[in-house]
């Protein structure tokens, strides 16, 4: 499988704006192309899979070993032939910012890809190639094949690539220069999501056709094909999408412009495990899936809609009715606040929610315990005893009630809280989840809404 990292030595580079450029552009040669984001964010993938058409996962030095990323990749890559990841921060930013665990760069070891940076040209020059050296000497893989300029003239392009070249023996690949009119806005969260972007495909447009005239494409998929085969691991199939089992039962899947942060490996490991998944918007439907054996509502955005939200009562009453009936409910992050008795909008105005958690939820000028997780459960119930599954909490909004039916543990720096309402059928709190950090978590919930099938059929 041909494969490449697009990385950088900071957030704010232009990973995502070159890495969407770049899938168009391979697109656009006929290749069957796929993207990976290295880390948590859902947002870059939104944009790779919106502007680009193109399957897209994520893959992540903390979530997942080296042996599972690959088993993951390999299965991302049925029926395709490219991969491009786009990493997340600097390249060597892991865990608390300075382990390697967490980063792009370990990610980049463990799949053995080559890793393309874009730098931030603009106002520099010849310390540029300090900084390029100096990734170099942290790159004990020798993973680092190529730079690519951003935000630099055609004029001083010459000059800067002769330098770079010179200095560190890297080639430059190209460059992309500064578009004012092609930007991707950023908010409190990350990046403005593709379905709020004014004129986003014609900034696409803008940014494809200027990186196929300036980055020689060529040269990237050389450095792609010299990635060679990954290794076997003898646990492929799986995770192979194909090795699904019988469908056992239907979990219906929150899916709209409020709800739409959702991971791929998580929906392939429920369908793996006997689900069919029958996504359903909160926003425009009535009810949820009358044949529906689960329910997840997924993180988004619910604060940008919480007044038709929460105007949406037969959605609301649907929801309450089958939790109360048993229904097996998984809520994380912006589906925890939207079942909400009272639910706060950016100006402090407060609506109805839901009602499950008889608690308010309102907005905090500042992100609420950011970071990656490992979570355990008190009493055993999703998980077998003992054991933790992964994730990640990054919110602006605070609850009243926060569950205290887990703990979390902070990987960096040791800090244990409380989270999670966690009973019988019911698992909802803000951190987000990923399964194949502990695949007990998805059988679990396929059991649970196998149970609730049969004993509403009898």
């Amino acid at each position: 499988m041909k494969r490449i990292m697009i990385a950088a030595p900071c957030s704010g580079s232009g990973k995502t704006c070159l890495t969407v450029a770049l899938l168009r552009n391979l697109k656009k040669r006929g290749i069957k192309v796929f993207s990976v984001k290295s880390g948590p964010d859902y947002i870059d993938p939104l944009f790779h899979r919106t502007i680009s058409g193109v399957d897209a996962y994520n893959l992540d030095s903390f979530f997942s070993d080296g042996k599972t990323n690959v088993n993951l990749l390999k299965a991302d890559s049925a029926g395709k032939d490219f991969a491009v990841m786009e990493g997340v921060m600097g390249l060597f930013d892991g865990i608390g910012g300075v382990m390697e665990e967490g980063s792009s760069y370990l990610l980049a070891k463990e799949t053995k890809t080559p890793v393309i940076l874009v730098i931030n040209a603009k106002g520099v020059g010849k310390t540029l190639a300090a900084q390029i050296a100096g990734m170099k000497m942290y790159d004990d893989g020798g993973l680092i094949r190529g730079v690519i300029l951003n935000r630099v003239s055609e004029k001083y392009y010459d000059t800067l690539k002769a330098c770079m070249e010179q200095e560190t023996g890297i080639p430059v690949l190209g460059f992309l220069p500064e578009r004012k009119d092609a930007k991707l806005s950023s908010r409190h969260l990350g990046l403005v999501t593709p379905d709020e972007t004014v004129d986003l495909q014609r900034i696409v447009d803008t940014l494809s056709d200027e990186f196929e005239r300036h980055v020689d494409l060529d040269s990237i998929i050389r450095i792609a094909e010299e990635a060679g085969e990954l290794p076997a691991t003898g646990e492929e199939e799986i995770y192979d999408a194909s090795a699904g089992t019988e469908k056992r039962c239907v979990i219906a899947v929150s899916k709209d412009e409020a709800f739409q942060f959702l991971y791929e490996e998580n929906l392939r490991m429920l369908r793996n495990s006997g689900a069919e998944i029958r996504f359903f918007s909160p926003l425009h439907d009535e009810s949820i899936p009358n044949d529906a054996d689960a329910l997840i509502l997924c993180g988004g955005y619910p604060e940008l809609y919480v007044e038709k939200l929460c105007k949406n009562t037969s959605m609301k009453a649907c929801i309450r009715k089958a939790f109360e009936d048993g229904m097996p409910v998984i809520a994380e992050c912006g589906g925890f606040l939207y079942l909400h008795k009272q639910i706060g909008d950016l100006d402090g105005n407060f609506y109805e929610g839901v009602g499950i958690i008889d608690a308010e939820c309102r907005y905090t000028p500042k992100s609420i315990r950011f970071g990656y997780i490992e979570i355990q459960e008190k009493n055993t119930n999703f998980l077998s005893p003992g054991d933790k599954i992964k994730g990640h909490e990054f919110h602006y909004y605070e609850s009243s009630s926060n569950g205290n039916d887990c703990r979390a543990v902070k990987p960096f720096d040791g800090t244990v809280y409380e989270c999670i309402h966690n009973r019988e059928n019911s698992w909802i709190g803000f951190p987000h989840l990923y399964y194949p950090s502990n695949s007990d978590f998805a059988k679990a919930v396929i059991e649970k809404a196998v149970a609730y099938h049969n004993g509403r059929e009898r």
